[in-house]
């Protein structure tokens, strides 16, 4: 009797040391392939630990799994995908995943213009007169001459010296700057509000610390600022992807 107690206890612990090895999982490394050259940031997921880890910039990484866990690509750029681990897949040196790019379809953006509500319309301003900014409004002051002034020039009297100091003293010059900085000023305004701080760092890939100054970049874009200014969403997103694969390069030079 006690021998069958002995034996059966030995069966148990045999089919339980068993189990558990069964259950040990290992270290499994791979890479993913895909026709995009930005390898870098998929979270891998394995689904029944739900252990994440995230591939380097060539693709590769490394999970702790067993065969039958369910491996979850997952990325912005990328469709995600679902892998059935198979005890050869451990054993496979090149063991890798191909992904699919996810290609991000643009909502089309509804502009409405309302010409009608405006400085004059609202009786603001007299109808046909041009409208400054402050900067500009001083730019203005610095160097038109006024009608009373013109009138005493032509009637042989003296004009206001104000222009030429202005001129000489390089205020002139100082104020157009100032008009300059002002309009960047008001279209970094504008691209903070169409576009938010994560688009930069996600969508974008441009470093945190690096947001700003690329911001700075894009507004001394004629092209872009122009574009900017039609508030047409569409076509600034696609332009301001063009000046981030060049802004990227320029970080990359100089951090050599």
């Amino acid at each position: 009797m006690l021998i069958n107690k002995i034996t059966c206890f030995l069966v148990v612990v045999i089919s339980q040391a068993g189990w558990a090895q069964s259950q040990e999982r290992s270290v499994i490394n791979g890479r993913i392939v895909s026709n995009s050259p930005d390898l870098e940031g998929v979270y891998v997921i394995n689904a029944q630990t739900e252990t994440t880890v995230t591939t380097d910039n060539s693709g590769t990484f490394s999970i702790a799994a067993k065969p039958n866990d369910v491996l979850v690509f997952s990325s912005i750029s990328f469709k995600e995908k679902r892998v059935l681990l198979t005890a050869e897949n451990f054993s496979d040196l090149n063991f890798s995943v191909s992904l699919n790019m996810v290609m991000h379809q643009l909502q089309e953006v509804v502009i409405k213009n309302y010409n009608n509500i405006n400085a004059v319309s609202l009786g603001i301003i007299p109808s046909g007169q041009k409208s400054y900014t402050e900067a500009e409004r001083k730019l203005h002051t610095a160097t038109a001459l006024n009608a009373t002034a013109n009138a005493g020039l032509m009637a042989g009297g003296s004009v206001s010296a104000d222009p030429l100091l202005n001129f000489f003293s390089g205020r002139t010059a100082m104020l157009k700057k100032e008009v300059a900085i002002e309009k960047k000023e008001i279209f970094m305004k504008l691209l903070e509000s169409m576009f938010s701080l994560e688009h930069f760092i996600e969508r974008l890939k441009i470093p945190a610390e690096y947001v700003k100054g690329f911001e700075y970049y894009a507004v001394d874009n004629e092209k872009f600022t122009a574009i900017l200014n039609s508030k047409n969403k569409t076509s600034t997103e696609f332009l301001l992807g063009e000046l981030a694969v060049k802004y990227k390069e320029i970080i990359a030079i100089e951090n050599k």
